[in-house]
């Protein structure tokens, strides 16, 4: 039973749209001093965006095509898409204009990441170009989390270049490693990714040069706001996270790479947020 609903919990994107939120709260954190409540038009946008772009793909997909045990949740995949929808709607509506435009200038190269919305005859995702897979996916997740919550609060993107940086190093850290993840998919469908052009070996010291510069970020950020609890969270994250890419480089699985390279996410906003 329990493994079912962790199955649904993960394979249906509520578990990413957690961690969406949880990231967009620890960025609050630092803008207005103190954790912000979890009820806000902000959190329902973040999240409710999340749902709606995850799912898009699995709703148009073929019901004989893919996973198996993805299919079995395709229902939830139709209820969650429409309740992304309606939610993203009222995260979005009385917004600031600015906020407003990232918002659509983010819906934009999210949908057309995971769907064939480029001019092109072939018609290809920008996931399907081996480097604009990591660069906009790094892109969107930093800018949803970071930016977006700057802007709702209205405080000036200046004055946090280094928080930007710092969740940009992170994302770009889980995006290599899910890379490595689909590098057979992805050899397959030829799309040449960064770990397919750099190798494995590269990748992985790769993801301990982006590790080393987000701890080197957070002691940096910790001289401009002080925060104790917040640095030592990233320490602790940083270690996780590299305590979690031994572990799936020895027990790789689609359910490990979604619980344990997602879930660091979790764990930072939780140790900020509740630290």
């Amino acid at each position: 039973m329990l493994s079912r609903i962790a199955d649904l919990f993960l394979y249906t994107s509520l578990y990413t749209a957690c961690c969406a939120m949880g990231l967009c709260m620890a960025t609050e954190r630092l803008i207005i001093g103190c954790p912000p409540p979890i009820v806000s038009k902000l959190h329902l946008l973040v999240f409710g965006s999340t749902l709606l772009v995850y799912n898009t793909p699995r709703v148009i997909r073929r019901p004989n095509t893919g996973n198996p045990l993805k299919q079995q949740y395709r229902q939830w995949h139709s209820f969650l898409f429409l309740a992304g929808f309606v939610m993203a709607v009222v995260g979005i509506w009385g917004q600031p204009p600015v906020l407003q435009l990232a918002s659509f200038t983010l819906s934009i190269f999210a949908f057309a990441y995971f769907l064939p919305l480029l001019p092109f005859e072939n018609k290809k995702r920008l996931r399907d170009f081996g480097w604009l897979k990591i660069i906009v996916l790094a892109g969107v997740w930093t800018t949803a989390t970071s930016v977006l919550p700057i802007l709702y609060w209205q405080k000036d993107i200046s004055s946090y270049p280094i928080e930007i940086l710092i969740r940009l190093m992170f994302i770009f850290t889980l995006c290599v490693i899910f890379d490595i993840r689909d590098i057979r998919a992805d050899i397959t469908n030829n799309i040449n990714t960064l770990p397919n052009k750099v190798g494995l070996r590269n990748s992985y010291l790769l993801i301990n040069f982006t590790l080393l510069v987000f701890v080197a970020l957070c002691i940096l950020q910790y001289f401009r706001y002080p925060s104790v609890t917040r640095l030592v969270g990233a320490l602790i994250t940083a270690v996780i996270t590299r305590g979690i890419v031994t572990y799936l480089r020895r027990h790789p699985s689609e359910k490990a790479y979604l619980a344990l390279a997602d879930g660091v996410m979790i764990i930072y906003a939780a140790l900020v947020l509740l630290g």
